[in-house]
């Protein structure tokens, strides 16, 4: 029988296949959250409340690092292995570059050709477009729905470097730093904010002529991660070494993360983490919302125009004419009760 068309799909075809790990309706749902029509929207926030409950079992991984530092290698190693330990691996991509270009989305893909093919793999980039609540919302709707579909590890791997690491660390368990042996002062700036963040390190391309670099690399490191405050979760960040090349080091940076996981789970950490995290996410969606509500308004989206002009010329500051706005925004809502 010829499949149903995406538009068509019912609440109940899209948890059912989600529940029974269906990668083709995962993929079609998770199309529908990212959908800017309202119908989908509408849909989409019915299939999420649906799914919920079977949600959360995963492990979260998020991973990061700079450019040419082989990130999309390393995952794929990590997840091959992964599935020879008999885990089933979501990846999901943050790319908050060009709605037109999307990125190196394609080049990833191709780069992970091998564990794209896997069965027990399910590989998708969050569409950067212009939606609403940008890509970091898509992209934590895409992993429950991962989880829901009976994911273990669902690792977020972040493309640009800036603000998608903050989205990606507060939305995952564990968050790992890739680096390069003598990658260059020029990068200083970029590390320390990241490196604050991380739960571990891992130097990359340890291999061959590179390996001497990579272990001096590790030292400098471990050392400036010890200047660092400890963290609320009383883990100690670690660095290591590993070659996506040679395979060396990605079977120990698994069993670190699942001893990270035994630690804040055992001390209460990983449960707090996630609910405030759940918290985080609620403030967002409520301020998006509010700012959706807010364009809807057409006489509110020109006198934004006109405030924005006026504060552009000097006429008025940008506070005063955000209260202006707010202002008219309480009566618009005052306006639409009566």
């Amino acid at each position: 029988m010829k499949p149903r068309p995406r538009s068509k799909r019912t609440l109940t075809e899209y948890t059912e296949g989600i529940r029974r790990g269906d990668r083709v309706l995962l993929g079609q749902a998770i199309t529908l959250i990212e959908s800017t029509l309202h119908d989908d929207q509408a849909l989409a926030a019915r299939l999420l409340s649906a799914i919920s409950p079977k949600t959360g079992g995963a492990i979260r991984l998020g991973i990061t690092g700079v450019p040419g530092v082989g990130k999309s290698t390393f995952i794929e190693v990590l997840g091959l292995y992964l599935i020879q330990q008999g885990k089933k691996v979501g990846v999901l991509t943050v790319d908050p570059s060009s709605p037109l270009t999307r990125g190196s989305i394609l080049g990833d893909k191709t780069r992970m050709e091998e564990l794209s093919k896997n069965p027990n793999c399910f590989i998708r980039p969050s569409s950067s477009g212009n939606a609403l609540g940008g890509v970091a919302h898509k992209t934590r709707e895409a992993m429950l729905l991962c989880e829901a579909a009976g994911f273990d590890v669902i690792i977020v791997e972040t493309v640009g470097v800036g603000q998608s690491e903050v989205s990606v660390k507060n939305m995952v368990d564990f968050f790992l730093l890739l680096m390069l042996a003598g990658a260059g002062d020029e990068l200083q700036g970029i590390k320390k904010g990241i490196m604050e963040m991380a739960d571990a390190i891992a130097i990359t391309k340890a291999e061959g002529d590179n390996f001497s670099r990579a272990q001096e690399a590790r030292a400098e490191y471990q050392h400036a991660l010890h200047l660092f405050p400890p963290g609320a979760s009383g883990w100690t960040p670690r660095v290591v070494t590993t070659s996506a090349l040679t395979g060396e080091g990605i079977e120990g940076i698994w069993h670190m993360i699942e001893e990270h996981h035994r630690h804040t789970q055992a001390s209460g950490f990983l449960d707090s983490l996630r609910r405030q995290q759940n918290v985080e996410w609620f403030r967002e969606y409520f301020k998006d919302a509010l700012q959706a509500d807010l364009q809807r308004h057409p006489t509110l989206k020109t006198l934004r125009k006109t405030l924005e002009r006026d504060v552009e010329a000097m006429k008025l500051s940008a506070q005063d004419a955000a209260q202006k706005l707010l202002e008219a925004y309480h009566q618009a809502i005052r306006g639409s009760k009566s």
